[in-house]
């Protein structure tokens, strides 16, 4: 399988300056409690899928190209695995290392059912890990991912990974559900995380040169602002476009996913196409 390769990062500053806290029937939420529950729930509709699914439908092609279902959960099953092992170390947890490659080969050489069986074990590896720190965690802990300049908060830990989960698990489940959608609570998530902690992943996976003028896209929530980078902020006071469409879509846009066929529900208007938006979001 393909592995996305490591890009040259740079952090910002990514403490919770730009994800508040919600307040939910007097209980305060913060970002890393709500990234934990929206992946338990993918990881809970994947779970509920993987074993009703044959050897035939693992070998169907997924949402993301190029990847069969049973490869596109081997990727996310790999990546628990791996993800999991500089969490737990920094909670204080002793770890037996593996390094990556021998991960992957390993991943490689299991068959699709075992590739879909492993999924579910690993994810569920990796959230007993995350459900498991407390809020004085949430806040301490700096995780060192391995293949980034320096450590991270947590919240941008949990954040690429539910980035990860949401698309990937959208690959699998519109494999047999044309109409499926990204999590709606992942997706209003993501688009705040974009504002703030995972606003550096944009660096890499987006292509500002593909747009020569400057957009002001007005998406659900905030906005999506097109220069010689790009960027999601908060409302605009002047957008220049307009993104109709649900929060899910939007993410589906970020990630490459806002195909033709995938678009029923979405309409653009104002100095920018869809079709040039999706230039921009090739896709990863």
């Amino acid at each position: 399988m393909r592995r996305e390769p490591a890009a040259a990062f740079r952090l910002p500053d990514t403490r919770k300056k730009a994800v508040g806290r919600e307040v939910a029937c007097g209980v305060t939420t913060t970002p890393e409690d709500r990234a934990v529950a929206a992946l338990r729930a993918n990881h809970d509709t994947l779970a509920a899928l993987v074993p009703t699914l044959s050897e035939e439908q693992l070998a169907r092609p997924s949402g993301a190209t190029e990847w069969t279902v049973a490869q596109v959960l081997s990727h996310l099953g790999s990546g628990a695995e791996i993800a999991r092992t500089p969490i737990a170390t920094a909670a204080g947890q002793q770890v037996e290392p593996e390094d990556n490659q021998s991960i992957w080969a390993r991943w490689d050489a299991s068959s699709p059912t075992e590739q879909a069986a492993g999924f579910v074990t690993h994810d569920a590896a990796y959230l007993d890990t995350v459900e498991a720190l407390d809020p004085g965690q949430h806040d301490s802990l700096t995780i060192d991912l391995g293949f980034l300049p320096q450590p991270v908060p947590l919240v941008v830990a949990l954040g690429m990974r539910l980035n990860e989960v949401a698309n990937h698990a959208w690959d699998v489940r519109v494999a047999f559900d044309p109409s499926a959608s990204v999590d709606a609570d992942s997706a209003e998530l993501l688009v705040e995380l974009f504002r703030g902690p995972l606003a550096f992943l944009l660096g890499f996976s987006a292509h500002a040169d593909q747009i020569e003028r400057d957009v002001r896209l007005a998406i659900p929530g905030g906005s999506i602002e097109i220069t010689d980078t790009v960027t999601v902020t908060g409302v605009s006071d002047a957008p220049t476009a307009t993104f109709e469409g649900p929060t899910e879509a939007v993410v589906r846009l970020l990630s490459g996913r806002l195909s033709a066929e995938h678009a029923a529900d979405v309409n653009v208007s104002g100095n920018v196409t869809l079709d040039q938006l999706r230039k921009v979001f090739p896709g990863y």
